[in-house]
């Protein structure tokens, strides 16, 4: 399996080669630093299975680079690597086709699983984006009020019952031990439970999983 990766930071190339180096065992990268080496990769070697492509590297002007990308690897999934979390911007690049968006700050954990959610046929959606919905900021009451409960609903489809209390008493700022008393559990199901959580929302910690879950309403 080939796997394309457009950016200009050294470094963080090659922490995605050696984290996506878990997918198989003959794993081959193409590496582009720049735009110019990006439509020479293309123009050049076999096309990737999947391409991880900087939003802002040498060359780029806007989005076109992305498009290009599309264009010229029909069939091809294209993650968009970036420095930026916002949410507007992501779903900009979603509408234009490609199939996922991870920020830069997320852990390679992350980004492996976003990788393998792709190559598997689905999209990978940042937590924040899912969460945050896609309102615009000057929506009615009403209509903030139906994307609320919209989003209500897409939690419960990730969370069991008993995860969203856990989800709820962890944004309280409850430890473990208070969750357990609270809920009549042990502290090894509430870790238990917290892992569920942390994979499903896609998050590393407590403090990443609160603040998720502090832009649902009534949590």
């Amino acid at each position: 399996m080939r796997i394309l990766i457009a950016d200009d930071h050294r470094l963080i190339v090659e922490g995605v080669k050696l984290k996506l180096a878990e997918l198989d065992s003959d794993v081959e990268f193409s590496v582009a630093m720049d735009v110019d080496e990006l439509r020479q990769v293309i123009r050049d070697e076999p096309a990737p299975a999947i391409a991880l492509i900087d939003l802002t590297m040498p060359g780029s002007d806007g989005h076109a680079h992305l498009i290009e990308t599309m264009a010229s690897l029909p069939g091809v999934p294209v993650l968009v690597l970036s420095g930026a979390e916002d949410s507007r911007l992501m779903r900009e690049l979603l509408s234009l086709g490609v199939q996922g968006f991870i920020p830069k700050a997320y852990s390679p954990e992350v980004m492996l699983s976003a990788v393998r959610l792709v190559l598997s046929g689905g999209v990978y959606v940042p937590p924040m984006m899912l969460l945050e919905g896609s309102a615009a900021p000057d929506v009615s009451a009403a209509s903030h009020a139906e994307t609320t409960a919209s989003l209500e609903e897409r939690l419960r489809k990730l969370l069991t019952e008993r995860q969203i209390d856990v989800l709820r008493l962890l944004s309280q700022g409850k430890p473990n031990k208070v969750i357990a008393r609270d809920l009549g559990i042990s502290e090894g199901t509430v870790k238990i439970h917290l892992a569920a959580i942390f994979r499903a929302l896609n998050v590393r910690n407590r403090v990443e999983a609160v603040v998720a879950s502090r832009r649902i309403s009534g949590l």
